[in-house]
C-alpha cells in the first residue's frame, strides 16, 4: 500500500492542488494521477514563485521527474491539455493518458452552453458533464482518448504502468477535483452537484486503483467554503460577502474568481455539518485547513496569531477531528503546533 488520495471536503477550491504538490514533493512521489475533467482548476506556485493554474495536468507536473497520469476515469479536453503541456514545457515521457479516458469535444461544450445546466445549477459549461453523459450512453468508441490522433504520443494503458510502480515500491498520489459537497452520490445539495463522485473512493476508482492500495487519505478544507457564482446551490451555513470576510480578517480587500469561468465566487461561514459528513465518508488520515490567513491577515508561516489559533481550535471541536496542517497562503503549509500562539482571544463565527 503506497497511495495517497487528496480530496476536497466542501465545494471545491479548498487548495487541493497546493496540497497535492506539497505532498508529492514531501513523499518523493513517483507518479500523480489527476482525475476528473477540465471543469475545475488547481492553482500552485512554481519554483520561480509564479502562480500556475492547471485544469488537466496534476500540479506535480511542476516537479521534475514525476510521472503525470490521466487515468481511465478522466475526461480530457485535448486542446486545453496540449496548451498546458506547452506552457509548462512538459516532456513527452512524463505524461501518460489511458486510452479508456473520454474526450471532451467542442460538441460537448456547445451542448452545455445551449442547455439548461448553466442557468439551473450554475454549471461551468466546460463540456465535462456532457462527456460523462456520453460515457454512460456508450455512444461511440470514437469518444475514447484511444482514438485521438492529437494525443497519440501520450496514450498508454495506465493501470499496469501504475501497478508496476507500486510493486517496485514507489508512491502514487491521486489528485482529486472539486469537493465532497458536489458529489453526485453523497452531496446533500442534489441536483446542485457535479457529474461525478468526488469522494476518495470515487477518485481511487477513476484512477484505476484498488482500495487496498490506499494508505493515506487527505481531506482538504478551507476556512470559508465557496461556491461558484449564480444558481450553484445553497450553503447550509450563513452566506456572507467578501467585504465581510475582508473586514473581519483585517484585509484591505479580498476577492476570489473561479479559474474556469472567471466569475466572482460566493462565500460563507465554515460549515461543520458538511465536513463531518465528508469525514464519515472519506475517513481521512490527514486533514488540512487552508485559507486561515483570511481569518487574520497578521498570520505568517512562522507564527499563527491568537485569533487564527482559536479559529483552528473551534473548527477541530466542531468537526470532531484535529487539524494536521494549516495553509496560510498560496504556497504555505504548516503544522498548527509549529506556529501557534497560546494567547486567548474572542473566536470568529462558525456556523453551528
Amino acid at each position: 500500500m503506497a497511495v495517497t488520495v487528496v480530496v476536497g471536503g466542501q465545494f471545491g477550491s479548498e487548495g487541493k492542488g497546493k496540497v497535492a504538490l506539497f505532498l508529492a514533493r514531501e513523499r518523493a512521489t513517483s507518479a500523480v494521477v489527476r482525475v476528473g475533467g477540465s471543469n475545475s482548476g488547481h492553482t500552485a506556485v512554481d519554483a520561480s514563485g509564479s502562480r500556475v493554474i492547471l485544469r488537466q495536468l496534476p500540479t506535480a507536473a511542476l516537479l521534475p521527474g514525476v510521472l503525470c497520469v490521466l487515468g481511465p476515469g478522466s475526461y480530457v479536453d485535448a486542446g486545453l491539455l496540449l496548451e498546458e503541456i506547452d506552457t509548462l514545457g512538459l516532456e513527452r515521457e512524463r505524461l501518460v493518458i489511458d486510452p479508456r479516458a473520454i474526450l471532451i469535444t467542442e460538441h460537448d461544450r456547445a451542448a452545455e452552453l445551449s442547455g439548461p445546466l448553466g442557468r439551473r445549477i450554475g454549471s461551468t459549461c466546460s463540456g465535462t458533464g456532457a462527456a460523462v453523459q456520453k460515457r454512460v450512453a456508450r455512444r461511440s468508441i470514437d469518444d475514447l482518448v484511444g482514438g485521438s490522433r492529437q494525443l497519440t504520443p501520450f496514450i498508454h494503458d495506465t493501470v499496469p504502468l501504475v501497478r508496476h510502480m507500486l510493486d517496485a515500491g514507489g508512491r502514487v498520489l491521486v489528485e482529486g477535483t472539486q469537493g465532497f459537497g458536489l458529489s453526485i452520490l453523497h452531496s446533500p445539495y442534489f441536483p446542485h452537484v457535479t457529474s461525478r463522485d468526488t469522494s476518495a473512493a470515487g477518485a481511487t476508482a477513476e484512477a484505476g486503483l484498488s482500495p487496498f492500495d490506499v494508505d493515506e487519505v487527505v481531506l482538504v478544507l478551507r476556512a470559508h467554503p465557496i461556491r461558484v457564482a449564480g444558481n450553484s446551490g445553497p450553503f447550509n451555513s450563513e452566506e456572507v460577502s467578501w467585504a465581510d470576510v475582508a473586514r473581519e480578517g483585517g484585509h484591505r480587500k479580498l476577492e476570489e474568481f473561479t479559474s474556469v469561468t472567471g466569475r466572482l465566487r460566493r462565500i460563507a461561514r465554515f460549515d461543520p455539518v458538511l465536513v463531518r459528513r465528508a469525514i464519515a465518508v472519506n475517513r481521512p488520515s490527514l486533514v488540512v485547513l487552508n485559507h486561515v490567513d483570511y481569518v487574520d491577515a497578521s498570520v505568517s508561516p512562522g507564527s499563527l496569531t491568537a485569533r487564527a489559533t482559536k479559529f483552528i481550535e473551534d473548527v477541530s471541536v466542531a468537526i470532531g477531528r484535529s487539524i494536521d496542517l494549516v495553509g496560510l497562503g498560496p504556497d504555505s503549509l504548516v503544522a498548527p503546533a509549529d506556529a501557534s500562539s497560546a494567547l486567548a482571544e474572542p473566536s470568529v463565527t462558525l456556523q453551528k
